[in-house]
C-alpha cells in the first residue's frame, strides 16, 4: 500500500512544472480560474468531510435515537437548504469572474489557425502590416491582446494552461478569445482537442515579453530576412520544391501551404513543440517527417541525402 501512494504522489509531481500547468499562472484569466477552483475545492472537501461525520454519527447511534420529526428536519435542512445556500454563494462568488474581457480598437490582435498538426500565426498590429509566423506565439505583458480562433481542417482547441481558458477553433468560424499576460517567461500551449495521429504532438511554445522588448522584436521581425550565408542550402532548398508550400520573407518563396519560414533560426522548437531545432533534427524531419509526426501531411524527402538535408538545415538555422 505504502509504494502505491509513492507511485500516486510521484506521478502527481511528474505534473507540477512552471512550462505548462494551470497552477503557475503567468495571465490574469488564469488567476481566476485558479481561485475559483481552489474554493470550489475546499467547498467540495468541506461538504465531504461533514457528509462523513454525518455518516460516522449515524452508524454509531443508537437504534430509534432520531425520531421521525428530527429525521424530516435533517433531511430538509442537509439535503435541501444546506446545498442550495451553498450552491448559491459559490455561483455569486464565480459570477463576476465569467465576466469576458473587453478589448479596445488598437489593442493587438493575433490570429490562430489550428492545422494537421501546426499552428499558423498572424500578428494584427494598429498601422503594421500583418507579420506572419508559425509554431509560436509572443505577446506583451500588461497589455491586452485578442486570439482570432479558427481551424482549416478539423476542429482544433487553443489552450495555454497558465495564461487562461481554452477555446475551440472550428473550420469556417472564428472564435474570439481575450486575455492578458501579467508575468515574462517561456510556456507552452497545446491542442486540447483530438484531432488525428498526431494530436498529442501538436503544441506551440509562448513567450510572454517585457512591452519595449516585444515592440522591438515586432518591429525587427517585419523586415525581410536576407540570409547571406548557407548558399548551398539555399540553392538546395530552391532545388527540392521547398517553396512550394512555406514562404521566406525576403526572397521569392510566399506560400501558404506549410508553416512560414521567416525567422526560423530564433524558434525555439522543432515540428510545433516537439523536438530540439538542432541541425540534426531538422535534417532528419526533412527526410521523414513522418517518423516524428505521424499523419503530417508534409511530404516525405528519402531520396535527399543526409548531406543535403544538413545544408538546409544550416541555411533554415541562419534564417534570423
Amino acid at each position: 500500500m505504502g509504494r502505491l501512494i509513492c507511485l500516486v504522489l510521484i506521478a502527481a509531481l511528474g505534473g507540477c512544472n512552471a512550462h505548462q500547468s494551470a497552477l503557475d499562472v503567468f495571465g490574469a484569466d488564469a488567476r481566476a480560474i485558479r481561485q475559483i477552483a481552489i474554493v470550489l475545492t475546499v467547498g467540495a472537501v468541506v461538504i465531504l468531510l461533514a457528509t462523513a461525520m454525518l455518516y460516522w454519527r449515524a452508524v454509531r447511534a443508537p437504534e430509534h435515537s432520531l425520531s421521525h420529526e428530527q429525521g424530516m428536519r435533517l433531511v430538509l435542512w442537509v439535503g435541501a437548504i444546506g446545498p442550495t445556500l451553498i450552491l448559491t454563494a459559490l455561483l455569486l462568488y464565480a459570477l463576476p469572474t465569467m465576466r469576458p474581457r473587453t478589448a479596445a480598437p488598437g489593442d493587438l490582435v493575433i490570429a490562430v489557425d489550428g492545422e494537421q498538426f501546426w499552428w499558423r500565426v498572424a500578428y494584427r498590429a494598429p498601422g503594421r502590416p500583418a507579420l506572419l509566423s508559425a509554431n509560436e506565439v509572443r505577446l506583451p505583458v500588461g497589455r491586452t491582446v485578442t486570439f482570432e480562433l479558427g481551424a482549416t481542417d478539423v476542429v482544433h482547441s487553443f489552450w495555454i494552461p497558465g495564461l487562461g481558458g481554452k477555446m475551440d477553433m472550428i473550420p469556417g468560424r472564428t472564435n474570439r478569445l481575450i486575455m492578458r499576460a501579467e508575468k515574462a517567461g517561456h510556456y507552452r500551449g497545446v491542442c486540447a482537442e483530438f484531432c488525428g495521429l498526431s494530436h498529442a504532438l501538436m503544441a506551440f511554445d509562448v513567450i510572454a515579453m517585457e512591452p519595449e522588448a516585444f515592440d522591438r522584436w515586432l518591429a525587427s521581425s517585419a523586415e525581410p530576412v536576407r540570409p547571406e550565408r548557407e548558399a548551398r542550402g539555399r540553392a538546395l532548398f530552391d532545388a527540392n520544391g521547398c517553396g512550394a508550400c512555406h514562404a521566406i520573407r525576403g526572397t521569392a518563396h510566399d506560400a501558404a501551404i506549410g508553416p512560414d519560414l521567416s525567422r526560423f533560426g530564433e524558434r525555439r522548437t522543432l515540428g510545433a513543440g516537439i523536438l530540439p531545432p538542432t541541425v540534426d533534427n531538422i535534417a532528419a524531419f526533412l527526410r521523414a517527417p513522418q517518423d516524428a509526426k505521424p499523419g503530417a501531411r508534409m511530404p516525405a524527402y528519402p531520396q535527399m541525402s543526409p548531406a543535403d538535408a544538413r545544408a538546409i538545415a544550416l541555411y533554415l538555422k541562419a534564417l534570423t
